[in-house]
């Protein structure tokens, strides 16, 4: 019976990697077959996720007793195989990316599945990507991993048309290049050195390197470190960001929201896993707190500068990240719950806001004559060849399903709900989750000698959450109020419906955030006292790798 439920662990890969290439093989002429598909695959994705979330709570003890399940493929033990390992933090993750995932394809049937355009398929493998760097149990398939989240991400970009797009897609390009080449060299650097990339194993192994090879493993790690930031969006680095996803068509901004986390999630993983080395976990921690303040400030500017919706949402997105790296740099185990939980927030929230941009940005009513002729598209001959009507940038795509009455009020009420969950304003879990992120900080800080930095990151958070207010407010009053020739977008049940889901399941998040707390907590636990993870993952294999000379 556990042999059979370890199989689970495997399913948030396998099923998004058929489904897309499965719908590979589908024509144009059979487009419903083709989104019945990709709908499917995420609906048993977040069934999956939901059962992995079960598995390793304390209720199926009598299961995974640690909460923790492995699955090695083609029966390798580790550490000479590749292992996927599914504990509390995996399985969050999961959930979260599940549900985020199902909502963004659900609203992006109504408008974006264009013909020539394989969406679905570009999404599927994101979501692979994406669940495989949360399951994987080595740094080398992390790598793979963020590279195949990367490469369906670029296609995802340049989805649409507009020069615009394409310039920031190719700034997207080629910082992640970079990123991923610093990547590289961490794990070559690493493995030459340990002479073995599975986490577990190098959480047991790395303190008894010589003082020659531990030195060059730090400067692995410390790339490994750099690459890890860049990926999760941080100062300074962080530039081609707020252009990049707010030049995305909405469904991809708000999957692109999960994807910073992705770095997020690395550095807490191997963090944790290597904590053992008290004066590499102070310098790692150091290195995010400042690097987190400075992508706080720099998200917050960039709020009060911008002028277009999609663009703030981009830079609250930046000074999100900014709390995220800032509370963990920290490096209070107290903190690690609050931080999870106010990730959880805002990737929703994120998500939601990007989705309701995509929905305001049809409220502007551009007069044909000042509408600039755009030269053909290089797709161009591509629809000509199919008969079909090239899409419109100012907003005239195709629409699928039944409009919702009332629109606009509609839209008036997911704005302020999306304001209140970015400024952390009560009573939503915005409000909870920095509350409980700030109170948790000062009262363990002194403790630790922190006082001065928890006080520093409360300031910033507050400061950021009050020009949030200033720059979101201000942009309601532009988009809702100001008298000027709009029009009434004529929204359907497909993409209200998502938006509407979301926000209620924040609120939920809200209501039930005691129970969420304390199993948060237990997964913050287990992360930092990582000798169940690396017995079990070990435990089939048993083997030990000798270090490289």
């Amino acid at each position: 019976m556990n042999a059979l439920l370890e199989q689970l662990v495997a399913l948030p890969i396998i099923v998004p990697l058929l489904a897309g290439a499965t719908m590979l093989l589908l024509t144009e002429a059979r487009r419903a077959a083709r989104t019945a598909l990709a709908l499917l695959s995420s609906a048993i994705q977040l069934a999956v996720a939901l059962t992995l979330l079960y598995l390793t709570s304390e209720a199926a003890w009598f299961i995974w007793p640690e909460g923790i399940g492995v699955y090695s493929l083609g029966d390798w033990p580790a550490p000479f195989g590749i292992v996927l390992v599914a504990d509390r933090l995996a399985a969050v993750m999961l959930t979260l990316q599940a549900v985020l995932g199902l909502a963004v394809l659900v609203y992006s049937i109504a408008r974006w599945d264009r013909p020539g355009q394989p969406f679905h398929t570009l999404l599927q493998a994101l979501m692979m990507g994406v669940n495989g760097a949360f399951l994987t149990g080595d740094l080398f398939n992390l790598f793979v991993f963020v590279e195949i989240l990367l490469a369906a991400s670029y296609g995802l970009m340049l989805r649409g048309v507009g020069a615009t797009r394409v310039g920031m897609g190719l700034h997207y390009l080629v910082v992640n290049i970079m990123a991923s080449l610093l990547f590289l060299i961490g794990v070559a650097m690493i493995y030459g050195v340990a002479g073995t990339l599975n986490m577990a194993d190098l959480a047991s192994r790395f303190t008894g390197l010589s003082p020659d090879a531990r030195a060059l493993f730090d400067t692995g790690a410390g790339i490994l470190g750099v690459a890890f930031l860049i990926k999760a969006g941080s100062w300074p680095l962080n530039f081609w960001l707020p252009g990049t996803y707010s030049a995305a068509v909405a469904p991809v901004g708000a999957a692109f929201a999960m994807l910073t986390k992705v770095g997020v999630y690395a550095l807490l993983r191997v963090g944790t896993l290597m904590s053992e080395d008290e004066a590499a976990a102070s310098m790692l921690g150091v290195m995010m707190f400042y690097f987190g303040l400075a992508t706080l400030i720099a998200g917050t500017v960039g709020m009060i500068a911008s002028h277009h919706l999609a663009r703030l949402v981009s830079h609250s997105l930046v000074a999100s990240t900014g709390i995220l790296l800032a509370a963990l740099g920290l490096g209070l185990e107290a903190l690690t719950a609050p931080v999870l939980f106010y990730l959880i927030v805002s990737v929703l929230t994120t998500g939601i806001f990007f989705m309701v941009t995509g929905m305001t940005d049809r409220t502007r009513s551009v007069p044909s004559a000042a509408q600039p002729v755009e030269p053909p598209t290089p797709q161009a001959p591509f629809y000509t060849a199919f008969g079909v009507r090239e899409p419109d940038p100012y907003g005239t795509d195709e629409e699928i399903g039944v409009a919702i009455p009332r629109a606009i009020v509609f839209l008036g009420l997911m704005f302020v709900s999306c304001v209140l969950l970015v400024t952390g304003l009560p009573p939503l879990p915005g409000f909870i989750a920095k509350f409980a992120l700030l109170s948790t900080a000062i009262a363990a800080a002194p403790l630790a000698g922190l006082e001065p930095a928890a006080w520093t990151l409360a300031t910033a958070v507050l400061v950021s959450g009050f020009a949030g207010v200033v720059a979101l407010t201000r942009a309601g009053i532009r988009l809702f109020w100001t008298v000027t020739a709009r029009t009434t977008p004529r929204l359907r049940v497909l993409e209200a419906a998502p938006v509407f889901f979301l926000v209620m399941l924040c609120i939920a998040l809200g209501t039930a955030a005691s129970p969420i707390m304390s199993y948060l907590e237990r997964t913050a636990a287990s992360l930092h006292e990582p000798q169940d993870y690396i017995r079990i993952v070990l435990a089939p294999g048993g083997a030990v790798v000798e270090a490289a000379p």
